[in-house]
């Protein structure tokens, strides 16, 4: 028995492990019901008993160190289980990221803004929600004006409302600083409309304003042929209809080259070969006297288009609703976009 107990104190003393269950076996090996050390108790009864002291001091101190082996092992056991939950197993497979893309709105907005900054345009901004001085008065909208009946708006208070233009800003502009003024506002603004296909209630502008001595609508031609080109290509061409606006005085709409069968025609365009992009005009003299400008000395241009208007060109979308449904599988097409 004597050599049966320092056999085991070898084997005990020699096994480690940081694995739970095969701890546990070894628990059981040595004691479970059968186990080598509960069965060496169990043969301790037959043992002589001039030996049966020492043998007996023997025996505990063998079922002592294997409790006391199990718990140390339980124990480092269980602390590097629990160091373990905070750190990532490295050699799993890395598992794929899913990469958003920036909305096709805000695509052409940045590339608005990036063409007429290269001409000296700066970026302004200003309050979505107006008073009617900046929204209606300064650009020449009397209160009895048949030109308000052009915009639906969304009013809060009487004189109170969400801008229905980003030319607010360009008043606030003009208030606050001296010619030349060279600028672009973007923007989102507000009109009661009912939503459909062709409109909605909330849309986005770029508006442009240009004023210095001797500005001519010459020149207002060859900043929107240079943006024309830089947007739609090189072979784009423009043309300028007489129109109207309260605010710009001569005023002309806008049309590009269809971009899509240039200018042959097709069902984009109607079959005219040409496709409408913006609203544009001289600042009228009265304009830029409410804003305390001398119209005597200083005369400008002005130009105002919609973000939408210029992404559905360009990316051939027929739903200006897609743009804020947050629809993730129209989105994905514009991952590729810079």
């Amino acid at each position: 028995m004597r050599e049966k107990i320092k056999h085991l104190l070898i084997e005990i003393d020699s096994f480690t492990t940081n694995s739970v269950e095969e701890l546990e076996s070894f628990r059981i090996k040595m004691l479970g019901k059968k186990g080598e050390v509960t069965i060496l108790f169990d043969d301790f009864k037959g043992v002589e008993l001039s030996i049966k002291k020492e043998i007996g001091q023997l025996l505990n101190e063998l079922k002592t160190k294997t409790q006391q082996k199990i718990s140390d092992l339980k124990e480092l056991t269980e602390s590097s289980r629990e160091v373990n939950k905070n750190f990532a197993d490295l050699t799993l497979p890395s598992q794929s990221v899913s990469i958003g893309s920036r909305h096709p709105l805000s695509l052409v907005k940045n590339e608005i803004i990036d063409i007429f900054s290269r001409i000296g345009f700066t970026v302004s901004d200003g309050p979505e929600i107006e008073d009617d001085w900046h929204n209606f008065s300064a650009l020449n909208f009397p209160d009895e004006h048949p030109a308000r009946d052009m915009q639906d708006t969304f009013f809060i208070e009487e004189k109170i409302a969400l801008r229905t233009h980003t030319s607010s800003v360009q008043v606030r502009i003009m208030e606050n600083s001296k010619p030349p003024i060279r600028t672009i506002s973007p923007g989102r603004v507000y009109r009661n409309e009912a939503i459909s296909a062709r409109a909605h209630c909330f849309f986005h502008q770029v508006e442009g304003l240009y004023i210095d001595k001797n500005v001519s609508f010459a020149d207002l031609k060859q900043t929107l042929l240079y943006f024309a080109k830089e947007m739609f290509g090189a072979d784009t061409k423009i043309r300028l209809r007489p129109s109207y606006f309260p605010f710009t005085e001569p005023s002309a709409e806008m049309d590009i080259s269809c971009p899509f069968c240039s200018g042959k025609g097709c069902n984009i365009c109607k079959g005219s070969g040409w496709v409408e992009i913006l609203g544009c005009g001289m600042v009228d003299p009265a304009v830029l006297d409410n804003c305390k400008i001398d119209s005597k000395q200083y005369s400008g241009f002005a130009f105002g288009m919609g973000v939408e208007r210029i992404t559905m060109l360009k990316y051939q979308i027929n739903d200006l609703r897609l743009f804020s449904e947050n629809d993730v599988r129209f989105l994905n097409q514009f991952k590729t976009e810079i």
